[in-house]
């Protein structure tokens, strides 16, 4: 029997327990697409300089490397999150910003940029 929430991937097997699923829990969805060492900090330098271009976002984002830079973004452009526009011009330009979607993903980003701020406070003063 489901869960009346709106969280589908909870099932009430008796009345004390829960069972999430993994393949049907959507905070396991929101985490497979921002993952990673570099997805979210890319969403967040997108999202306060877009647009970005691909050497900006090189050099503010500081230890990734070319190729990581390169693929990270083609895996947000495949998910949806971002789009990129090519230049027809030498040398070429390139420019990357959040898609419509992509942009839904900013109240979660400012959730968690709060939350990590909170997190490091308790975790000085512990």
């Amino acid at each position: 029997m489901k869960n009346n929430t709106n969280m589908d991937n909870q099932e009430v097997t008796d009345e004390k327990k829960i069972v999430f699923d993994e393949k049907s829990c959507p905070v396991t969805a929101t985490m497979q697409v921002l993952g990673g060492k570099w997805k979210a900090i890319l969403i967040n330098a997108i999202y306060h300089t877009a647009p970005a271009r691909f050497g900006e976002l090189k050099r503010s984002v500081k230890g990734i490397t070319q190729s990581m830079l390169t693929q990270q973004l083609r895996e947000l452009e495949d998910d949806g999150l971002i789009n990129r526009k090519i230049y027809a011009e030498i040398p070429p330009k390139v420019e990357y910003t959040l898609t419509e979607f992509g942009l839904t993903l900013s109240p979660i980003m400012l959730s968690m940029a709060e939350w990590g701020k909170e997190y490091r406070i308790n975790k000085q003063k512990a």
